[in-house]
Formats: C-alpha cells, structure tokens, sequence
C-alpha cells in the first residue's frame, strides 16, 4: 500500500558507480512487464528504452543463419533492456515516494525473523574487515529481495523444515561485447538474439540501445580450462565461431576474454519462502535459476505482482498473504528452475537438429489452428501469466499427442 513504510537496505546505489564497461542485458517478457505496467513504468522500459527481439537468430560454422520467431502467430516480442538503466529507473521511481527511504552502503549480519529485528553493517571499508559501526531495524515485514546469495535466506536455513538446495552447473560463462559498425549501425540483425550453438557449449549475443551487442560464452570449465593463452583463444573462435570472430576482431577478443574470470552458474530451490507474518524471500532469493529462458528477472517482478495482488485479496493480513504466497509461488521457482536447465540443453543443442525444427513447424501450424487449444511451451512461458506448472503440462499433453501420432 502507497500509505505504508517501506525502507529499503542495500549494498550499492548503482546510480553513483562508475561504468564498468558494457552491462549484461536482460530479456524483459509479458510477466515482467505486467508488473512494471502496474506501478506505471512499462512505457519508459519498453517503448523507449527497450530493443525488440522477435526470435533466435541461429549461425552455424559456415557462416548461414536461420531466424526462428519467438510468435510467428502474433508477432510478441521480448525486449532486451539495459540492467543498468533499469536499476536507475526503478530506484529514481522509489525516491520519488516520501514513504520509501532508501538506505545503501548496508550489508546485512544478522535478523530475528519471527521478531522482524535485522542488525547492519554500515560503510564500504567495513564490509572487507567486519568492523565497523552496526545499526539495528524493525519491520512488521521483511522482504528478503538480497539475490542468489541471500543472507536472509540462510539465516532462514536455521530453522526446522526449512528446505533448500543448490546446484552449480559444470558450465560457466565470460562476457564478449560485439562492437557497432563504423556507420554506428549493428553488425548483425538488431532484432534478435543471437545464438551459435555448438553442442556443449555456445555463444549468444543481446541487442543494446547503442546498436552493439552484449555476448556471452558459455562452456564447461574444462573448455575454459584450455583457453588460457590468445593463441588458444583465437584458434577456438577460428573453429567455432569465424564469423563472431570477423566482426569482434583478433585483439578485442583477447583483450575481452583475458580481462575477467569465468563465472559460475547457479540454481537454487528452497521451501517455504516465508517465515511466519514476518519475512518473505522473493526473486533470485527464492529461486535463482541459470539464466537460459531469460525469466530470472520476469519471475522475481512477477512475485512482486503476486504479492501486491495477495495483499489485496486478503487486506495485508500478513499471516494468509505469505502463507498462500509460498504456496503459490514455491512450486512456480522450482519448475521455472527446471525449465531455466532444459533450455540451456534446447539452446545449445537442440536448436540444430531437425526434429527440433519439425517440432517448432508443428507447432506454429496447430497453434495457428487452434491458438486456445495448442499453446507452443515458450510462448506460453514469455507471453502469458500461466502458472508455470500449467506450462509444463501442456507440453507434456503435446508430447503424448505426438506420440500417438507417430504411431499412426
């Protein structure tokens, strides 16, 4: 409620860091923007500031693409939006209600949950030493929105019948930038996300306001393991990825790769997301994911929305809203984490094999048949707001389907 007290404790105000260079881009769908058009910033993210995306483009080691359209039905698109200028949005937005306090340079050591009590560590050089002066809070609510490494989450790790798992994937990824041609235009298909799958491990690369692109690679460590020097490095991108190579250059390449570490890649299940009336998990807290259906971001605002909209239905008795909240949503994070993992597969590898592309042509050919009846699993992921677990069973419906029919 907009009468209500929020304060806001967190580490960094992103708005005072100097570049770091390009930033990862996020992949902005129908569930993240549900939420953003609630609290009035769909337009200024998307209309203004965001890149359509309307498919996968695909590039094979010769050099061919093939261009496979997330909606050839009714065109939707996803929206590549700088991560950066969305945080500034979102916090420049909060600043401007008297009822939101904003409180950075905050690392947060310990809390009561049942008592909503939190004590926080204050400064930079602090936060390196554990020294340092300490300041204490109360809330009626405690919203632990603190990411993939939530402190809030494993200090609920404490208590009885709490569940959580995490699982690091042997594939890690380091981020390759495509730089805009002379003209300033893009160097490829401004349109699309870029994949070049190669089994077990592949490159893609998100459109950026600037016309450059955000790229990634991702490969098993072991892979990592055998670049380590710009000769190896090159050589792997001459084999693989020539064309990628061709327009990066030999030395932007290397300088790249060379100036970062691999980074890992996470998925994390826990259950429940709340404790009590007091506190509740949400977004990457609850439910991080490898980030290959791009719904990490979509999936954490689409908590927020379910909780807002909890908060009504049961007029903020905090008690009913977290309870039915982690019943809910504790089984949307675990299935959203499952199919973050099937993609990376689709992604890599899958992509290019016929049965795959057959599969994709069946469905665009029934979905524009019986578009309520047969709904394509990633359209209905990016595009609707069906439970994800609904997602899942229309597929494995579809799956049966096909099988009988293969066996006319």
């Amino acid at each position: 409620k907009v009468s209500d007290r929020f304060r806001v404790f967190t580490f960094l105000d992103i708005r005072m860091e100097k570049s770091r260079g390009q930033s990862i881009n996020l992949a902005l769908s129908f569930r993240g923007r549900e939420a953003l058009k609630a609290i009035g910033l769909e337009d200024i993210l998307v209309n203004r500031h965001g890149t359509c995306m309307r498919g996968r483009m695909l590039h094979d080691k010769d050099g061919n693409l093939k261009e496979v359209l997330y909606d050839s039905v009714r065109r939707n698109c996803i929206y590549s939006v700088n991560r950066r200028y969305l945080n500034v949005v979102l916090l420049d937005a909060a600043e401007k209600y008297p009822e939101v306090q904003l409180n950075f340079n905050r690392k947060l050591v310990n809390a009561d949950l049942e008592n909503g009590k939190m004590k926080f560590l204050n400064s930079f050089l602090a936060f390196s030493t554990n020294t340092g002066t300490t300041e204490d809070a109360k809330a009626d609510l405690i919203i632990g929105a603190d990411g993939a490494h939530s402190k809030v989450r494993k200090i609920m790790t404490r208590r009885p019948l709490f569940n959580c798992a995490q699982t690091y994937i042997e594939h890690g990824y380091v981020e390759i930038s495509v730089p805009r041609k002379e003209d300033n235009e893009f160097a490829m298909s401004g349109n699309n996300l870029h994949i070049w799958p190669r089994g077990e491990f592949m490159m893609t690369s998100l459109p950026n306001e600037d016309r450059t692109f955000t790229g990634n690679l991702f490969a098993p460590f072991r892979v990592f393991e055998k670049l380590k020097t710009p000769e190896a490095l090159v050589r792997f991108y001459t084999e693989h990825f020539p064309d990628l190579l061709q327009l990066i250059g030999k030395e932007k390449l290397v300088k790249q790769f060379f100036e970062k570490e691999p980074q890992t890649l996470i998925s994390i299940k826990c259950k429940p997301y709340h404790v009590g009336k007091t506190a509740v998990l949400v977004g990457d807290a609850a439910h991080a994911m490898v980030p290959f259906y791009a719904q990490g971001m979509n999936t954490g605002f689409e908590d927020i929305l379910v909780l807002d909209e909890l908060m009504e239905l049961y007029d903020s008795d905090f008690a009913k809203v977290l309870s039915k909240f982690s019943e809910l949503r504790c089984d949307e994070g675990h299935a959203m984490c499952d199919l973050a993992m099937y993609n990376y597969l689709e992604m890599r590898d899958l992509v290019t094999r016929k049965s795959f592309l057959f599969r994709k042509f069946l469905d665009k050919i029934l979905y524009t048949l019986i578009p309520n009846s047969w709904i394509p699993l990633y359209f209905a992921v990016q595009f609707t707001r069906l439970s994800f677990r609904e997602c899942i069973a229309h597929k494995e419906w579809q799956d049966k389907v096909r099988t009988r029919y293969n066996k006319q």
